[in-house]
């Protein structure tokens, strides 16, 4: 993609301010792009391993240089007051706990009005102690039939990207094997707080 994606529902002047950030940002990092295209449908895009909250800004740097729009969920708090319009223009939605189901009904009105978009969700936090992912990607996904996009961090490598789209099956523990296979060489940007890509549900035999 060489410039702004006319479909997009970005404002040209800020698609471009944002693709000359992410040029500038990976022409001086550390950090290498190694990616996959940017999907052309909408999706749900796993953050992981989420080990530190740098990960935010390597995430704007490759969606920013793919040209891909994104969206992320955080607690309605964040958007309040001043901070409000910025995590809105950053890509946020936020979520009110008492209601989460109304995220997905959020998600699908947006999909009907043509939005394109990755719906970012880091199921593994960046809380010490976890020992399994949060299944809430999964059931977004199922739920506004959307695949699953595998974004990744690896700091053994010092590679970031975007890795293969995947449609679910509803085969929980297969899903999941596919998806571990994928991470089981990345690290994230801190390896000693990775958590294994495994939901509950599995034990379950869900």
């Amino acid at each position: 993609m060489v410039g702004p994606d006319p479909s997009s529902h970005v404002p040209y002047r800020w698609a471009m301010l944002r693709r000359l950030v992410a040029r500038t940002f990976w022409a001086v990092s550390r950090w290498k792009l190694v990616s996959a295209p940017a999907p052309d449908r909408p999706t749900v895009l796993v953050g992981a391993p989420h080990t530190s909250n740098w990960d935010f800004v390597l995430m704007l740097a490759i969606a920013w240089r793919l040209g891909m729009d994104f969206r992320w969920l955080g607690k309605h708090t964040l958007f309040s007051g001043w901070r409000g319009p910025i995590m809105r223009r950053l890509g946020g939605i936020p979520v009110d706990r008492s209601n989460p189901f109304r995220v997905v009904d959020e998600v699908l009105e947006r999909i009907r009005t043509g939005e394109v978009f990755g719906l970012v969700v880091t199921p593994d936090g960046t809380r010490k102690g976890h020992t399994h992912w949060k299944s809430g990607f999964y059931r977004i996904a199922q739920e506004s039939d959307m695949p699953v996009t595998l974004g990744y961090v690896d700091r053994t490598t010092m590679t970031t990207g975007l890795g293969p789209t995947i449609e679910l099956t509803g085969n929980v523990s297969a899903d999941m094997d596919r998806i571990r296979e994928f991470y089981a060489d990345k690290a994230g940007f801190r390896p000693e707080s990775r958590v294994e890509p495994r939901l509950r549900e599995e034990s379950r035999g869900s």
